[in-house]
């Protein structure tokens, strides 16, 4: 049963990691777009940003700690448990990819799907990179969280994208962040 639960909730941390630090939104249609008009400002992007560390600060501390995660891992665990037998199965694991993808509206192969989708693999959101990007804005490494790192760190990501230096994110200057970073993520380190 532990061996059920360690499995899915690092197939998990994987998932869910990602949404940590993504520039704003990776759809041709961002959540972040609260205003609709195709770009991303800078306002959207951190108003995003502190709505998705309140949803990651499980206990409402003002800091995302190894508890918090846990909190969620078991969440979400308890959520794809459909029969509450103390571990996924296969069948339980693949319905729970299904109502996500579902959710995002995503009809074809995905983080988790067969090939290399849009989203799969090292390069995508998945494959540990968000959490590489948790790691990374943890400036003081203490393993935890505040808003301030997780704003800054949001900030410093939207900055680099926004190639033009015109205080939003185009269409294109998501799509160029998005292909940078999966060509880092791709490039083995020394």
């Amino acid at each position: 049963m532990k061996k059920s639960f360690l499995i899915a909730g690092g197939a998990l941390a994987m998932i869910v990691g990602a949404a940590a630090i993504a520039v704003p939104a990776m759809t041709d249609k961002p959540k972040a777009d609260a205003d609709g008009n195709g770009v991303i400002s800078k306002a959207e992007a951190m108003s995003l940003a502190d709505t998705r560390f309140k949803a990651m600060d499980t206990n409402a501390d003002g800091k995302i700690s190894p508890e918090d995660r846990e909190a969620r891992t078991k969440k979400h665990f308890a959520q794809m448990d459909a029969d509450k037998n103390g571990s996924i199965s296969e069948s339980e694991f693949a319905a729970a990819h299904a109502a996500r993808m579902e959710m995002r509206g995503n009809k074809g192969e995905g983080r988790m799907g067969r090939g290399r989708g849009k989203h799969h693999g090292r390069g995508g959101m998945g494959g540990g990179h968000g959490m590489a990007l948790l790691s990374k804005a943890d400036s003081n490494g203490d393993k935890i969280l505040t808003q301030t790192e997780y704003r800054t760190a949001a900030e410093t990501r939207f900055i680099a994208a926004d190639t033009d230096k015109n205080g939003s994110l185009s269409t294109a200057e998501r799509q160029a962040a998005r292909a940078k970073r999966r060509a880092a993520a791709t490039t083995p380190a020394n």
